[in-house]
């Protein structure tokens, strides 16, 4: 093992059932980036408020976020509820930014990318967009299939495709859970570095859909506007989020009202990390899978990735320059 990995460890932050990197943006786009160096195959997952509370109704999604590489917090409530935490999470990592993100890293570093998923025609403008938007990008895959309802044959056709392409990064346009569940499934026998399920990310980036204005995103509004836009489609998986919410953060009120929690000590974050330490911050109940990809992943993080209390008091990371569709 490198010294490298030996002077590296990373704490999930635990809310609402998810364990979440306590990674920013940019350190989210670099650690993708030395996945696909790696070049083993692995998917992550950007979960909002949600995919928590699917999480919480569907227990076997907990497997599903057992096998990714990590989970980052698309979702200003998620980052909100970390604040009583000794590690907070730095700040939302959106899926809506991470795919003008990931577009401009692949351009710059001429990795492949293979699109999957979305409305008849969409992936085609949006990889129309953003090869215009990040001169170099290579786009060498594209493809619409269901994957709520995605035969074998199906499959064995898009595999085939991918294979072909070999792309280093999937990004998937489905809804939650059906994507995440469909990566975990398959994201070994595919083969590629990196998949991640963007959703209506790609409806941004072909300019169906328009982003918030930049006041609301900082804001943690952004759902407001995207229920303005389409408010029948929205307002019952809205309204039961709400829900969710509600009844989250009056647990963690009640909790609070009973005195902060006692933290048992942790390996320190500096020096060498033995072995047998790495995860001994993660609760009994975690799966023994998610602990040994935990560690792995502690193994990639860029220099300085690890938790983090001093940042307690380090404001939000708001990107100067956000994507304009």
């Amino acid at each position: 093992m490198s010294s490298r990995s030996e002077n590296l460890t990373i704490e999930p932050v635990w809310i609402w059932g998810l364990p979440f990197a306590p990674m920013s943006f940019a350190e989210t786009v670099e650690t993708v980036s030395a996945l696909i160096e790696r070049g083993l195959p692995t998917f992550f997952i950007t979960a909002n408020t949600h995919y928590a509370m699917l999480t919480e109704e569907n227990p076997d999604l907990q497997q599903v976020n057992a096998r990714a590489a990590f989970l980052v917090a698309d979702g200003a409530p998620l980052v909100w509820a970390a604040g009583h935490q000794l590690v907070r999470l730095p700040e939302r990592v959106a899926g809506s930014d991470l795919i003008f993100a990931l577009s401009d890293l692949a351009a710059r570093k001429s990795y492949r990318m293979f699109f999957a998923g979305g409305s008849p025609g969409v992936a085609e403008e949006a990889a129309r967009q953003l090869t215009a938007r990040y001169p170099g990008l290579q786009v060498v895959g594209l493809a619409a299939p269901s994957f709520r309802e995605l035969s074998a044959e199906d499959y064995d056709k898009l595999r085939a495709q991918i294979s072909k392409a070999q792309p280093h990064i999937l990004i998937l346009a489905a809804t939650m859970p059906h994507g995440e569940r469909w990566l975990s499934a398959h994201f070994e026998d595919l083969g590629v570095p990196v998949g991640v399920n963007l959703g209506a990310s790609i409806d941004f980036a072909a300019g169906r859909i328009n982003r918030a204005p930049l006041w609301m995103q900082k804001s943690g509004l952004e759902w407001a506007f995207r229920l303005m836009l389409e408010p029948r489609r929205l307002f019952s998986r809205y309204a039961r989020n709400a829900r969710f919410v509600c009844g989250r953060v009056l647990h963690d009120l009640c909790q609070h009202s009973n005195g902060p929690e006692v933290q048992e000590p942790t390996t320190p974050r500096t020096g060498s990390i033995p072995k047998g330490n790495r995860d001994d911050h993660l609760p009994d109940s975690v799966p023994r899978q998610f602990r040994r990809r935990w560690n792995r992943l502690a193994s990639l993080l860029p220099k300085g990735i690890r938790g983090r209390p001093e940042h307690h008091d380090r404001p939000a990371h708001v990107r100067d320059d956000p994507p304009a569709v």
